[in-house]
């Protein structure tokens, strides 16, 4: 399976790092700790992020709208049902992370 461009973004990290990733199921388990859930950023940008990480009391990551993202999250794009490219650059993306503080 290709590799697909996508940030990284750790809750320690101010606002990530751009890096090429496996879409593969168990790679982006694996990357957020747990199962996955994916959250809209808007058109076409997803946030892949550990769907229990508030249960499992992981870091606080990234505000979106009334809620908290907890632990590692990946930004990447969502053609249908399939991950792609991240379709933002890093100065967008540093926009939307000023904007969403905790």
């Amino acid at each position: 399976m290709a590799k697909i461009k996508v940030i990284i973004k750790r809750p320690d990290e101010q606002y990530g790092h751009v890096t090429h990733i496996s879409a593969r199921l168990e790679n982006l388990q694996n990357t957020v700790g747990g199962y996955i859930e994916t959250v809209p950023v808007q058109p076409g940008t997803i946030i892949i992020c550990n769907e229990e990480g508030k249960l499992l009391n992981l870091e606080p990551n990234i505000r979106h709208y009334d809620d908290i993202i907890h632990g590692t999250i990946i930004i990447c794009g969502a053609t249908g049902d399939e991950f792609s490219d991240v379709p933002i650059n890093m100065d967008q993306w540093k926009g939307i992370v000023d904007q969403n503080k905790l």
